[in-house]
């Protein structure tokens, strides 16, 4: 049988040691430059292109983008965009924790500056003259 998928010939001892084997590398790339080099040589250019318009899929979903609003933007299929919505809800959470991680790090760093640095509290101390008549108000309002 000619298309018959090769893992189906390992028993479940192999699958599992081998894809233990996997996961652990994957988890051990250390950084950008070491993880583009790693599957640059692991996968073809098309296996990567696939990998990566999941996961754009994932994100335009994430984001609340309807499936034909996927399909007219990044040329996916139907099935392909059915698939990923089905893992984003039905997996095992990986897309929606990585990617959450991936795309709100920046969000929440920037958050974190402005509320420590520039909050209105902030300013209002510094600037008392020029919030006077707010500072005035704040106060009789007991805040």
């Amino acid at each position: 049988m000619a298309g018959k998928i090769k893992y189906r010939n390992l028993s479940d001892a192999q699958r599992k040691e081998y894809l233990g084997d996997f996961y652990k590398i994957v988890g051990s790339l250390g950084g950008y430059a070491e993880a583009k080099s790693f599957f640059k040589d692991l996968l073809t250019l098309s296996e990567m292109v696939m990998i990566a318009r999941r996961i754009q899929i994932a994100k335009l979903l994430m984001r609340g983008w309807t499936h034909f609003q996927i399909r007219k933007k990044l040329g996916a299929g139907k099935t392909t965009i059915i698939q990923v919505d089905k893992w984003l809800n039905e997996g095992f959470g990986g897309y929606s924790t990585v990617l959450r991680k991936q795309e709100f790090a920046p969000i929440i760093k920037k958050d974190k500056m402005i509320s420590t640095s520039f909050s209105l509290t902030d300013i209002r101390n510094r600037y008392p003259s020029q919030f006077a008549m707010l500072n005035l108000l704040m106060s009789r309002k007991g805040k």
